[in-house]
């Protein structure tokens, strides 16, 4: 964006008079119900049902080997899911980088949004008619909605800057991850009644997944209303070339215009590292317990429970700190939670639930808030009129390349066949993590953004 489009970029601090206050109060409530709306498909879906259910419907699928053979590819039954779970990464890292140079160029997220948020709801509904043989049809449909919530992510992140003023930011970032870690266990709550008692409501126990996993979409869908009543576009002079251009080309333009601001580039990696930690730990953590610690699914099932009610308070505690603390240091600190969490997870005796559920609440209580505040701080580091294409860029990196991770702890596991050689792994992302985060200057990183810097951060 050129300067004199920056310039005429409507600000990203609303005024302080009692009329925009109400305003930005207002945008602020419904910008927290798009977590509401969209977590419980990370939850209920994504967590829990959709992989063993797409598993078990490709195994029935498949041939005599075990082989399903989509597009005339033979692919192990068992791998459907990780397939096309990756997948769904290329094209979200394909369509993000144009969705957010689309929202910059022209001020309009909010139809954007809708587009990313309904493609994705509609999708996660429509997995109610995966049943008998229709794998194909399954991992289509996981495609789009894990693409889509990743595209819709990176708009909504992009209001953060616009509807709160730096003072105020860790902690609206913060009352959302809330919101999302709320609805995330009130519909896991809801579905899991559903699913264990399936009998007693005359279902089977496919039916009662199938009703799952639509009812989080038509959850998705419903509450996503309320942000697109109560956000507002920015109206934006356009400047620069009318077209996006292609996915790469625009991520490629992103991050050359990000090397102009170098500090904002530091965070960034140092985010992507310690992110691609906690994304691992979340996603192996089922894994870890059911083969190394012998717990059964009610009691895995449980501890996500316990997770997503323990994030909601961990997510607002930890606000609170970067009030006293800054963002920074209560990141840090988190961070260091989190490799105390692996290490306790390596000496964890095999069934033993009291000690798993005890790592769970460790987890949800440093998950939320270690998000919230990395998604604040970052948005202190984005130059105004460019919040949207920045976002697209962590965007990916919460989403689109959280890959090292899941690689470091598979390779863990190959080489060593433990488990726990695998989990304590992972401390490598937190200690690298920290130094490179420890190393960036966040206040002169705010000033050279051009950004008003916040008496704590």
């Amino acid at each position: 964006m050129s300067a004199e489009t920056a310039e005429t970029a409507e600000p990203t601090e609303p005024p302080a008079d009692s009329a925009d206050a109400a305003s930005r109060r207002r945008e602020q409530h419904g910008w927290y119900f798009y977590d509401f709306a969209c977590s419980v498909y990370s939850t209920s879906v994504l967590t829990v049902f959709i992989g063993p259910y797409l598993t078990s419907i490709a195994k029935a699928a498949s041939d005599a080997d075990g082989f399903v053979h989509p597009l005339g590819i033979p692919v192990r039954a068992g791998s459907l899911f990780a397939y096309a779970v990756s997948v769904s990464v290329v094209v979200a890292v394909i369509v993000m980088p144009i969705a957010g140079a689309a929202a910059d160029r022209t001020g309009r997220k909010k139809p954007l949004l809708a587009a990313a948020a309904y493609t994705g709801a509609a999708a996660t509904t429509g997995m109610f008619f995966l049943d008998g043989h229709r794998y194909l049809l399954g991992a289509f449909l996981l495609i789009v909605a894990n693409a889509a919530i990743s595209v819709s992510m990176v708009l909504y992140n992009a209001y953060l800057p616009q509807i709160a003023g730096p003072e105020e930011r860790d902690a609206v970032s913060s009352r959302g991850w809330a919101f999302g870690y709320t609805s995330g266990a009130l519909v896991l709550i809801l579905n899991l009644v559903l699913y264990t008692g399936h009998d007693s409501f005359g279902l089977s126990e496919s039916d009662s997944v199938r009703i799952c996993l639509a009812s989080a979409g038509l959850w998705w869908g419903a509450f996503t209303l309320v942000p697109l009543r109560r956000l507002r576009d920015r109206h934006v002079s356009t400047g620069g070339e009318g077209a996006v251009g292609s996915g790469w080309r625009q991520l490629l333009t992103t991050l050359r215009d990000m090397r102009r601001h170098p500090l904002t580039l530091s965070f960034l990696l140092a985010y992507l590292v310690y992110n691609d930690g906690v994304q691992t730990v979340i996603s192996q953590a089922s894994v870890y317990g059911s083969e190394e610690l012998d717990l059964d699914q009610t009691t895995l099932i449980t501890a996500v429970l316990l997770v997503q009610v323990l994030a909601v308070a961990g997510a607002l505690g930890m606000g609170r700190l970067a009030r006293v603390y800054g963002a920074k240091r209560t990141i840090l600190g988190s961070l260091i939670v989190w490799t105390l969490i692996l290490v306790a997870g390596y000496f964890l005796p095999a069934g033993a639930p009291v000690f798993f559920y005890a790592l769970a609440s460790a987890i949800g209580l440093v998950l939320g808030g270690s998000q919230a505040l990395s998604r604040s701080l970052f948005s202190h580091l984005v130059p105004r009129g460019k919040e949207a294409e920045y976002f697209s860029a962590y965007e990916m990196s919460d989403r689109g390349l959280s890959w090292l991770g899941p690689l470091v702890f598979g390779l863990a596991y190959q080489l060593t066949g433990s488990y726990r050689d695998a989990i304590i792994s992972l401390v490598i992302f937190f200690v690298v993590g920290s130094v490179l985060l420890a190393r960036v200057p966040v206040r002169r990183a705010v000033a050279a953004a051009g950004n008003p810097v916040p008496e704590r951060i």
